[in-house]
């Protein structure tokens, strides 16, 4: 049993990535092993999964074990063949080349991921029951100080303007990772409370459940 404190957690913006490399194989494994020629990956990049498999498609995953031709999805888990069937991967991945930190980052707060649900009463029962249907979208909100000099702002601004897809690290205290990929939108409009930060709000929707990773 843990409690911990957000304090001194650091959030990054994906501002560039590689050419796409074509992944010619991927394990039933966990973690999954890809292969791909002269990919150029080393032990901890991430890279952006585009995938036939749902699971991982739009996910962001660091590489793990890279050898020549091979490397590791680290954190990943493939063995269900009913989720990831054999031979129907058709991979490609991006490397996140260059990423900038958003700093004077004031609260984050998330919203959706709960499970939807429906309901279900047959004639001859008194009752009725309810059967999962799938969870909801999920979103961050980032309230930020208001400063529009800076290269986390600028960052968030520019994804929003071309309405793109881009991953965010959080680092957290512990050195856990929450990694995030998501369209970003920005309200450039600041808070005006009087004794209070003037404050912007970024979100960022996700396009794929959150990856997670352990210090």
């Amino acid at each position: 049993m843990a409690v911990s404190l957000p304090n001194g957690a650091k959030l990054a913006l994906a501002v560039t990535y590689g050419t796409a490399i074509a992944v010619t194989a991927a394990t039933n494994a966990a973690p999954a092993v890809l292969s791909a020629a002269a990919h150029g990956l080393v032990n901890g990049d991430y890279v952006e999964v585009t995938s036939s498999w749902s699971k991982l498609n739009n996910r962001v995953y660091r590489v793990a074990a890279s050898l020549t031709g091979t490397f590791q999805l680290e954190g990943t888990d493939t063995t269900d063949l009913k989720a990831f069937p054999a031979d129907g991967a058709n991979i490609s991945v991006r490397k996140i080349a260059t990423k900038v930190q958003i700093t004077q980052v004031l609260s984050s707060t998330s919203s959706g991921g709960d499970m939807g649900f429906t309901e279900v009463g047959f004639l001859e029962d008194n009752e009725s029951f309810q059967l999962p249907t799938q969870a909801a979208a999920q979103s961050i909100a980032l309230s930020i100080a208001d400063d529009p000099s800076l290269a986390g702002y600028k960052a968030i601004k520019a994804a929003a303007d071309a309405r793109a897809i881009r991953a965010m690290i959080c680092t957290l205290p512990s050195g856990s990772e929450i990694i995030y990929n998501a369209y970003v939108s920005l309200n450039e409009t600041p808070t005006l409370t009087k004794n209070e930060v003037m404050a912007v709000t970024a979100t960022f929707s996700l396009r794929a459940p959150p990856v997670r990773y352990s210090a």
